[in-house]
């Protein structure tokens, strides 16, 4: 049923769960998983502080490398695809831009489960897929097996 299952990871204990569960299903489907982070910048884009060796650019999208190279590294991977990418934008587009891209069946997300006003006023990056994409969204907790 799926061929092509993606999952954002920021490393977070949520979308750990999310990598469990995006592998368990592309196990059981024979898919290709692609394992993406965002490499967010704030509203001023990236700075260099006085005396840094490593530009802010260079260290957040080294960290993101480690991140989704850690997916392939897993043991529930063993035998599977795994295609990795770092991507930059606001997150929610760049996944749904990148769902696009590799024609993706299914993306499988963590949610952090804030509520109330925060999540009124901010919204999430899992709120913006499931209500601007177009395709099946499988939404995880960090107690989900």
């Amino acid at each position: 049923m799926f061929e092509t299952i993606l999952v954002p990871t920021d490393g977070s204990e949520h979308a750990a769960a999310a990598v469990d569960r995006a592998l368990s299903l592309a196990a059981e489907h024979d898919a290709t998983v692609h394992a993406v982070c965002v490499a967010e910048t704030g509203p001023l884009g990236y700075l260099r502080l006085p005396g840094e060796t490593e530009s802010a650019e260079e260290a957040i999208n080294a960290q993101a490398r480690r991140v989704v190279g850690a997916v392939a590294d897993r043991p529930a991977a063993g035998g599977l695809t795994v295609e990795t990418a770092v991507l930059t934008g606001p997150p929610g587009t760049a996944i749904l831009e990148y769902a696009g891209e590799v024609d993706a069946d299914l993306i499988v997300m963590g949610s952090r489960g804030r509520g109330g006003v925060h999540r009124l006023a901010v919204g999430s990056v899992t709120d913006h897929v499931i209500r601007f994409g177009d395709l099946d969204v499988f939404v995880t907790t960090a107690h989900s097996s």
